[in-house]
């Protein structure tokens, strides 16, 4: 699995909100995007997983390329979603359907019976889900809620794994939990999540990405001292 950006820019209306982003990772683990809000980390995940098109640049996961769906724009195509596990930051979710319901439909998606007798508890019990499998979703926590949602999320095995703000609002022994799910998922693929907390790229991350005023502005597998370097690249923006 690889992921490769190339001078990409997008803009709405006439407001630029990506600026010739160029961006290369091919190897498994947790990359951060961390910015201040407005920096352009959503908008870049929509971009990846083809929600969003984009007016410049080029697109490739695993190889794929985003293609031109008129004159001016390009997308991802449809077959790129085989490789992709996406998790929006308000983690949409059928509230009424039973978590064990939610996930064997999500599954049933994938389109492969034999995924779905052979994984349903495997998934379970690789996010924690297993006590609650048999309750409605609108019963769940917010932490067992992001589990759900994390539990879609990879429910085809993607080999690109992208997670918009997935510790939001969570509690510290929530907290602590989905980060060492996230690290965990990271060992045996690619997994890009956004943040503008400091600290979630210290807890889960080996890689982190500033963004500001839709340009990356620092990328490194150095930690240290990331307080400083953020407030030094994103200084402009605060």
């Amino acid at each position: 699995m690889s992921v490769e950006i190339a001078h990409l820019s997008k803009s709405i209306g006439k407001t630029h909100i990506l600026r010739d982003i160029n961006l290369n990772i091919a190897e498994n683990g947790v990359v951060g995007l961390l910015g201040p809000n407005g920096a352009g980390k959503s908008t870049l995940m929509k971009c990846l997983t083809g929600l969003w098109d984009f007016q410049q640049g080029e697109i490739a996961i695993d190889g794929i390329k985003a293609v031109a769906k008129d004159r001016k724009n390009a997308i991802m195509p449809h077959e790129v979603a085989l490789h992709i596990g996406y998790l929006p930051e308000n983690n949409p979710l059928y509230e009424d359907m039973y978590v064990r319901e939610y996930l064997q439909f999500m599954l049933s998606v994938a389109g492969d019976k034999r995924v779905i007798s052979g994984s349903l508890s495997n998934l379970l019990d690789m996010v924690g889900l297993t006590p609650m499998a048999n309750k409605r979703i609108r019963e769940l926590s917010k932490g067992y809620r992001q589990r759900v949602g994390l539990a879609q999320a990879i429910s085809a095995d993607p080999g690109l794994l992208i997670l918009d703000e997935p510790t939001t609002g969570l509690d510290p022994n929530q907290l602590d939990e989905i980060r060492a799910l996230i690290r965990r998922l990271g060992q045996d693929r690619i997994v890009i999540l956004s943040t503008h907390i400091l600290q979630e790229i210290q807890a889960m991350c080996n890689r982190v990405i500033i963004l500001s005023e839709g340009q990356i502005r620092y990328d490194s597998t150095d930690l240290n001292n990331i307080e400083e370097i953020f407030r030094e690249r994103t200084r402009t923006s605060m």
